[in-house]
């Protein structure tokens, strides 16, 4: 089993960028522009790659190979935006790996791209790019080709030491269950053994309401991998666990005018073979609540007027203050009501809500991330 720590340690170490392997500072597939190179360069890294894994690792600084690390992102339908754009796509992961050296709620992304062994290449036009296009690796650059040879294989190898050099072994384990149960010592860290070979360590502020138990600031992790499976500052999750299955519920609060309720949003079933292997399944469970019509026009109007008030530099009245905090999941609600605007708004609202202040911008951080859940689903 790989411990991803080290395999990205041995990625940064290998010279530069190059055919199997590249690097971001971050990347955002929130709008067009970002997914259309994202994506260019899954498309490239497959096609240059066709008998081995390649990577991107993100949250590393490209001059000096600084880990600076990016937000947890937690897209486990990044699958979905794959194979809606890419012809023969191929199967693509992105972990979030902690480093010690981070704040709590940033990591090191890798994208673990497998490529299927045919062409991959654009499916339909994104962007600046056509539908057709194939991309390579050319050196550190993903670059439009047209090709009339077969794929060489030259990175095979190279890979290959890579990843064995990146084995787990018992002490990189029990050095990750010893450093997370001191750093979330005050969050009621835990920890529980699978199938005799699998560390699953847990931490989470736990809360009983009407008999059930719930967890908020939670950090769970796979130490065999050092692998974050999950992080929130703000959701509300639940946890089960059996001898095979370890399953986590989270949980969204959304409302309007303080009428706020707990939504299911997604069920994670983490399922451990007696293979020295496991799988992760994903299921959507949310349910947009929905309101009146005419009294979400009223709502998604005064927000807009909030947001003007944001761009001028208008001081805002106690009131907008409090409406202020609630403006990004009020314009998620007014989108899942068929506000298609709204999410115009709300991407709008982004710069404006940064510089305010880092509540505002978490929680609308928060936002998209449920976005993004909803829409690849």
């Amino acid at each position: 089993m790989i411990n991803k720590r080290l395999l990205i340690k041995h990625l940064l170490a290998h010279n530069d960028e190059n055919s199997f392997y590249d690097k971001k500072r971050k990347i955002d597939i929130s709008h067009k522009e970002g997914k259309a190179k994202f994506l260019k360069h899954i498309c490239a890294l497959s096609n240059s790659n066709p008998k081995n894994n390649s990577y991107i690792v993100i949250g590393v600084e490209d001059e000096d190979n600084n880990i600076v690390g990016v937000d947890f992102f937690d897209d486990s339908k990044i699958q979905n935006l794959i194979n809606a754009y890419l012809t023969h796509p191929p199967i693509v992961q992105y972990e979030n790996i902690p480093f010690p050296h981070l704040p709590d709620d940033k990591v090191v992304g890798l994208v673990t791209i497998r490529a299927t062994g045919k062409i991959t290449s654009l499916r339909k036009n994104i962007w600046k790019y056509y539908g057709g296009s194939v991309f390579f690796r050319d050196g550190s650059m993903s670059m439009p080709k047209v090709f009339d040879i077969e794929i060489k294989d030259v990175n095979s190898k190279i890979v290959e030491a890579i990843e064995n050099n990146a084995q787990n072994n018992i002490e990189h384990t029990l050095n990750g269950v010893f450093d997370f149960m001191n750093k979330r010592k005050d969050y009621n860290a835990q920890y529980k053994v699978f199938k005799e070979y699998f560390v699953v360590c847990w931490a989470g502020q736990k809360k009983v309401v009407k008999d059930e138990t719930f967890f908020s600031r939670v950090d769970i992790e796979l130490i065999n991998e050092q692998v974050r499976l999950f992080f929130s500052a703000l959701d509300e999750v639940s946890i089960y666990m059996d001898e095979d299955n370890f399953k986590i519920i989270e949980y969204v609060n959304l409302g309007l005018q303080g009428s706020n309720k707990y939504y299911p949003l997604e069920e994670t079933i983490i399922k451990f073979e007696n293979n020295a292997s496991y799988n992760i399944d994903t299921k959507l469970l949310f349910e947009p609540p929905q309101y009146d019509k005419k009294v979400l026009f009223h709502i998604y109007n005064a927000n807009n007027a909030i947001l003007e008030k944001l761009k001028k530099g208008v001081t805002l009245t106690r009131r907008e203050e409090s409406d202020l905090k609630n403006l990004p999941a009020t314009y998620l609600i007014c989108y899942l009501n068929l506000f298609h605007e709204a999410i115009d708004k709300l991407h709008e609202a982004k710069p404006y809500l940064k510089a305010y202040n880092l509540e505002l911008y978490n929680l609308h951080k928060e936002t998209l991330r449920i976005l993004r859940k909803v829409k690849y689903s």
